[in-house]
C-alpha cells in the first residue's frame, strides 16, 4: 500500500471506533445476512467486521498485507489471519464464495491488480462487497480516522474501476452520516445520524459500499474467435 494507514487496531478500539464498526456491520449484514458454510475472505483490514460470518462460515481468512497491524482474533482462530502481499495472495484460484474489501482499496500501491486478485480467487458465482471513504463525505478529510487516509472516491469512479477489473456492480448502500468526532453526545445518537443522513443527504456518507460479481461479458472479446489446436500431454500411471 502506498499509504500506509497507521493505528487501526488502536481506533476500533476506542468508542468512536467501536460505534464506526457497529454501523458498518449493520450494512454489510444487510447484504449478507448468513453466510452458512461459506468461504469468507477478508482483503486490507477487514477483521473487525468478519465477526459477522465466522462462527457459521466454513473457512473466515483475514488476509492483511505485512506492514498494517493483525487483528487480535481469539486463540480458538488464531490460524484465521494471513499475511501477504495485495497483488499476490497465497490462495488457488476460485477457492473464496465472499470477500470483504475494507480499508484497502484506498490505499493500494496498485488498485487494478488487488482486484484482478480478488476476482482470481473470487468463485464464479461468488460476490465482492467494497468498503471505500466517500469522496464528498466529511470522514474523507480527517485523518484521524481511518477513512481519512489514501484515495477517496465517488460513486462512478468506484465503478467504474470495478468494471475496468470485469467486475459487474450489483447493489450499493452507504454508511457513516454521523460526523466523525469524538463527543459522546455524537456517538449515542449515531443510529439518529444515520437515519437522517440516508434520508435527507445521502450524497454526503462518510463511505460508499458496493457489491459486485464477477462479469464475464466484460472479458469476452467481440466477434467469433478461431479455435486453436492446444497439446495435452497425459502422464500414465500416475
Amino acid at each position: 500500500m502506498s499509504h500506509e494507514v497507521h493505528g487501526l487496531g488502536n481506533f476500533y478500539a476506542t468508542p468512536a471506533g467501536l460505534v464506526t464498526a457497529r454501523l458498518l456491520r449493520d450494512r454489510l449484514r444487510a447484504f449478507w445476512p448468513s453466510l452458512p458454510g461459506r468461504a469468507v475472505l477478508g482483503l486490507g483490514y477487514a477483521s473487525p467486521f468478519l465477526r459477522l460470518w465466522r462462527a457459521e462460515a466454513a473457512r473466515c481468512v483475514a488476509t492483511v498485507p505485512t506492514h498494517l497491524p493483525r487483528w487480535r482474533w481469539p486463540r480458538s482462530a488464531a490460524s484465521c489471519t494471513a499475511i501477504a502481499e495485495e497483488d499476490a495472495l497465497p490462495f488457488p484460484d476460485l477457492m473464496f464464495d465472499r470477500i470483504l474489501l475494507v480499508h484497502g482499496l484506498e490505499t493500494a500501491e496498485n488498485a487494478r491488480r488487488m482486484l484482478r486478485e480478488a476476482w482470481r480467487v473470487l468463485k464464479d458465482d461468488g460476490r465482492l462487497i467494497v468498503v471505500v471513504p466517500n469522496r464528498l463525505g466529511l470522514w474523507a478529510h480527517l485523518e484521524r480516522t481511518p477513512f481519512g487516509h489514501g484515495q477517496p472516491y465517488s460513486p462512478g469512479q468506484l465503478e467504474g474501476l470495478l468494471r475496468r477489473q470485469m467486475f459487474v456492480v450489483e447493489r450499493r448502500d452507504t454508511a457513516l452520516f454521523v460526523p466523525p468526532f469524538r463527543t459522546r453526545l455524537l456517538l449515542r445518537g449515531a443510529r439518529v445520524w444515520e437515519g437522517l443522513g440516508r434520508s435527507l443527504c445521502p450524497g454526503f456518507a462518510g463511505v460508499m459500499l458496493m457489491e459486485a460479481a464477477k462479469d464475464y461479458c466484460e472479458a469476452i472479446p467481440a466477434g467469433a474467435v478461431p479455435a486453436q489446436r492446444r497439446r495435452v500431454v497425459v502422464v500414465e500411471g500416475v
